[in-house]
């Protein structure tokens, strides 16, 4: 299994690391070139929905079919939570019918509600612990 930790760089700064050798930047919105952990969460939403809807997607389209998924959705301060993340995904689908177009995204919606992990936990809610461990 993958380990994943972030590290401190600065303030409010942190790179995020895994042992198969990835790397992100992550901090606060004032901080140029990194990634807020709200900002990673939901490009991890996008990119679950586009992993999950890919083979549907290239069984029509092909192996080099195009897409952007966007996702947005602002946070709640006072409770400090983002309470909609609407994603949409941009594809260009004009070659073919209505019927087939339809078909086509009942398939890719089903994909996406069936195997995006990140958008089955973000719905379904997840326990989340936390401890603090003296290394000193």
């Amino acid at each position: 299994m993958t380990e994943l930790w972030v590290e401190r760089t600065g303030v409010r700064r942190y790179t995020g690391r895994s042992t198969r050798g990835a790397e992100v930047l992550v901090g606060s919105e004032d901080v140029e070139g990194v990634f807020t952990p709200g900002e990673l969460m939901k490009i991890a939403l996008a990119a679950c929905s586009g992993m999950s809807s890919d083979a549907p997607l290239r069984r029509r389209l092909g192996d080099d079919y195009a897409t952007t998924i966007r996702v947005s959705g602002a946070a709640d301060r006072e409770q400090e939570r983002y309470p909609l993340l609407a994603e949409t995904l941009e594809v260009d689908l004009s070659g073919m019918s209505e019927d087939e177009v339809k078909r086509l995204l009942t398939v890719v919606e089903r994909a996406i509600d069936q195997v995006c992990t990140v958008g089955r936990t973000l719905k379904s809610g997840t326990e989340v612990t936390f401890e603090v461990n003296n290394v000193g």
